[in-house]
């Protein structure tokens, strides 16, 4: 289905009533009914019943994006929840807690955009994910995903081995998401739903920015 945007809301179509109805003599427009004829009852039951059309409107392609953003950012949480543990320094630590209230709430609204459009939605955990929801194109990572083995090494480094591994790592897995969103917008008629485009278009400038900061982390080791 493709997305579009109504551009309606229920402030302007208060103001086309009102603007409709003081219309005086000499306008060339004859006067409107009255103001009970079209009830405040009434807008907004057409204000419902055109959001509920638009948010009906989306692509296969924002599917999946959402889908597979949740599983991106679920190993993210994944790798940024060893750190408590493992001897991190205090601007990785500061990198991981960020990373862990930012990519939560991401998360959220994501569900909550499939969760209204009637969509699969994949629960995340908290101590991580099952793997269904982690690898859900048939056993193939995502871009910039971590491997299991991968995994394995960053829980097994302490202290700066950790931090540079998880810089490693981190520098690629949001290397990743930021793929993700170009595919999405490369996408013909996808991201036109304004959730959609919103948290992608959030998600590359923030983890590019992000990429850069710890390059120059990583730098300092």
């Amino acid at each position: 289905m493709r997305a579009s945007h109504t551009g309606w809301t229920l402030a302007t179509l208060l103001a086309v009533v009102t603007s409709s109805a003081c219309a005086g003599p000499g306008t060339g427009y004859a006067m409107a009914p009255s103001p009970d004829a079209a009830s405040t009852a009434e807008l907004e039951a057409l204000y419902r019943a055109r959001s509920d059309s638009a948010r009906m409107n989306f692509t296969e392609a924002d599917v999946r994006f959402m889908t597979g953003m949740i599983s991106h950012h679920a190993q993210a949480l994944e790798m940024a929840g060893l750190a408590p543990t493992h001897g991190v320094g205090t601007s990785v630590g500061t990198l991981t807690a960020r990373t862990i209230n930012a990519q939560q709430d991401e998360i959220v609204a994501m569900q909550q955009w499939l969760r209204d459009r009637g969509q699969p939605v994949p629960e995340v955990h908290a101590d991580g994910i099952d793997s269904t929801v982690r690898v859900p194109n048939g056993g193939m990572l995502m871009p910039g995903m971590l491997t299991p083995q991968q995994m394995r090494e960053l829980d097994a480094a302490r202290g700066s081995d950790f931090d540079r591994l998880f810089l490693t790592y981190m520098i690629q897995h949001h290397g990743g998401a930021v793929t993700m969103v170009h595919d999405l917008f490369g996408t013909d008629g996808a991201a036109l739903d304004e959730a959609v485009f919103k948290i992608a278009s959030d998600i590359q400038a923030d983890q590019t920015s992000e990429i850069a900061r710890m390059k120059r982390m990583l730098e300092a080791y």
